[in-house]
């Protein structure tokens, strides 16, 4: 027979709110409470090694009512509800999104002059997620214990642990309201631990503009970029973080190695408020690219990159030269399910901009001298690395009727997630082979120029970022993204 029911005491009643950072505040008052609740008793559980009670606790929530038919600023993609109605959100780990909270709630607020209410959801904490930020505390395994944890204390649910909002798939809540946030707080709680597993850092360090690479090169330039940055204190940059949550702030600093890398090591470059920059190894492959977007989407990051290799398509192309995205060719199929083949995926004017003038700023080149080292054009994207050991005729015929210009196993991927979570992407490929032309990616056939230029990738990825910061968030946050009923939040 289960134990009876113990839930927290009923003296946090919703509460009304008029200003964002107080209501913020109330958020973080009840997550703290209630996930200390379930920490204290998980941690007496395993002490006495029995479990006389269940205990339960919940998430907080965000709900609005608007009454108006009265449209908000329309030159906002975000901030506003289209419809009267109530809407809510499930909200964990508010202190790790206080800025981003007190934005959107603060939005908002100012769109529909209308108050929020603040109080506990109907949905539970997983025990799991509450001791997640916790040093040293483990979960046990199932079994490890003389009694079944799920008995005791909640556990991940995979009805509140899905995309179905940001896939446009989900319906009302039980209640009858509308939803708020592009995620739960179980999908995001998921995304954090998921985070820490694949990374080695954990989710506070990650910042608002994120790179993606495929080739270490780019972690050792990065890191030598980073000590440059803390060594100008005009750079704005404030620390760097490697994996293992190594952090230093001065640029001689030693960062000791690793025993065992992550499966996708990642690195921060530092600023006040998020403002800095990450990068992240992904590795080879389309599944590693969706596994890292799909996580770290929950962040809400304002960009994302991918500055990795590719196979250049052209005879005309060099080792060496840029290849800047303006549409992609999905072969890789991960995605297929969520967002299908026949979904464009298209450039954003913001993005290739930024990209164009950060490639002119650090190669020194403009105009037609530009175009001696920088293709754009069709970014095709496949599964199988090895696609040239089989019959080409097939394959190569595709790549020809699509006009694309390069290969590479990830950038659709990260393109096509950023487009899904509204997380504005873009790709900046180097050419590193070219294997319809003979020019295999071997020992010993890098050049002077293509050792340069792939020391130049990186500066240019973070230069783009740089200029990406200096928008609006309206600007770059536009309704290119946006379909026709969007969630408040960002």
């Amino acid at each position: 027979m289960n134990a009876p029911l113990v839930t927290l005491s009923p003296a946090s009643a919703p509460e009304l709110f008029t200003d964002a950072k107080a209501a913020v505040a109330r958020l973080e008052a009840l997550y703290a409470e209630a996930t200390g609740y379930l920490i204290e008793h998980f941690n007496t559980v395993l002490a006495e090694g029995r479990a006389p009670a269940r205990y339960r606790a919940f998430y907080p929530e965000v709900r609005i009512t608007v009454a108006s038919h009265v449209k908000a600023d329309s030159r906002l993609s975000f901030g506003h509800v289209s419809t009267p109605g109530t809407y809510v959100a499930t909200i964990t780990r508010p202190d790790l999104f206080h800025n981003y909270l007190v934005q959107q709630i603060g939005l908002l607020m100012k769109n529909h002059q209308v108050a929020v209410s603040i109080g506990p959801s109907a949905t539970p904490i997983p025990v799991h997620f509450a001791v997640a930020a916790q040093p040293g505390v483990m979960v046990p395994q199932e079994g490890v214990l003389d009694f079944s944890l799920r008995d005791v204390f909640d556990v991940p649910d995979l009805a509140t642990m899905n995309d179905d909002i940001v896939n446009g798939t989900a319906g009302p809540n039980p209640d009858g309201s509308g939803h708020l946030a592009p995620f739960t707080a179980q999908r995001v709680d998921y995304s954090l631990a998921r985070l820490s597993h694949y990374t080695a850092t954990a989710a506070e360090h990650f910042q608002n503009h994120v790179l993606f690479t495929n080739y270490q090169f780019y972690v050792d330039e990065f890191e030598k970029i980073g000590r440059e940055m803390l060594a100008d204190p005009a750079s704005g940059y404030t620390s760097f973080v490697a994996p293992g949550n190594v952090e230093i702030t001065a640029s001689d600093a030693p960062i000791p190695p690793l025993a065992k890398l992550p499966q996708m090591p990642t690195y921060h470059l530092k600023r006040p408020d998020g403002a800095g920059i990450t990068l992240v190894n992904i590795g080879v492959g389309p599944s590693n690219a969706k596994t890292a977007t799909d996580h770290i989407a929950v962040l809400r990051p304002h960009a994302w990159l991918m500055v990795g290799h590719c196979a250049g398509l052209r005879n005309s192309q060099s080792l060496g030269d840029f290849v800047l995205a303006h549409a992609y060719l999905r072969e890789d199929h991960v995605l297929d399910d969520d967002l299908p083949v026949w979904v464009p995926i298209p450039a954003l004017a913001e993005i290739q901009i930024a990209l164009q003038e950060a490639v002119a700023e650090v190669t020194r080149l403009e105009g037609y001298e530009l175009k001696r080292i920088m293709r754009t054009g069709t970014v095709a994207t496949i599964a199988n690395r090895n696609w040239e050991l089989r019959d080409q005729s097939g394959p190569v015929h595709r790549l020809s009727l699509s006009r694309a210009v390069a290969l590479d196993m990830e950038s659709a991927t990260i393109a096509a997630n950023g487009f899904r979570f509204r997380v504005p992407y873009g790709t900046l490929l180097c050419v590193s082979d070219k294997p319809l032309h003979g020019e295999l990616k071997l020992p010993g056939m890098a050049t002077e120029f293509y050792r340069t230029q792939v020391a130049n990738h990186l500066r240019i990825g973070i230069r783009a970022m740089e200029k990406l910061r200096a928008m609006p968030l309206e600007r770059i946050h536009s309704r290119k993204l946006r379909s026709f009923e969007e969630t408040a939040f960002l």
